[in-house]
């Protein structure tokens, strides 16, 4: 983890210290600062409509009735990439456009999912002691309606409805 943050917070600005500096030194500062602005405002427009697309799958996929993991996995990526967008640089530009446009997404959520699922299933594990992260079964309710975790316990019945003959009015 150390590594990770070492090289978030010192290689990756120095480099695009490094990139900018090379690219300011070819067509010269003005049109860099342009270039760097038309990459914040081309993002920001990707960032509108991808995530608005993301936003209607999410929907959909909540209203068929699906676990809408996919769609949440896009929506955290896509918001990753503006992020990226916004942060001044080459490097991070082109990272922010490639989370921003489908089919490069695509690849990096395959990847990711590759990647972090048995991690999260082994921790899921871990956490509740039983595999696939199955919580234990709650205890009996205790006398009093309460169970031995206290919190309410459930209760099975069935209801009817009673008529009390007509209703008098309620004195305010």
């Amino acid at each position: 983890m150390p590594l990770l943050l070492a090289l978030l917070f010192i290689v990756v600005p120095i480099a695009e210290l490094y990139v900018i500096w090379q690219v300011g030194g070819l067509i010269g500062i003005l049109p860099t600062v342009a270039l760097l602005l038309a990459a914040s405002i081309a993002g920001g427009v990707l960032l509108r409509s991808q995530g608005r697309a993301a936003w209607r799958r999410f929907v959909t996929a909540l209203q068929s009735g699906r676990p809408p993991a996919r769609e949440v996995a896009d929506g955290a990526l896509i918001i990753f990439g503006a992020a990226l967008l916004l942060t001044p640089g080459f490097i991070t530009d082109t990272l922010g456009v490639a989370l921003l446009l489908p089919p490069t997404r695509a690849l990096v959520r395959g990847t990711l999912v590759r990647t972090l699922a048995p991690r999260l299933v082994a921790g899921a594990a871990g956490r509740w002691g039983r595999p696939g992260g199955a919580r234990r079964p709650r205890g009996p309710a205790q006398p009093g309606g309460r169970s031995r975790h206290g919190s309410d316990a459930d209760v099975e019945g069935t209801a009817h409805e009673v008529d009390d003959g007509p209703q008098r009015p309620r004195r305010p």
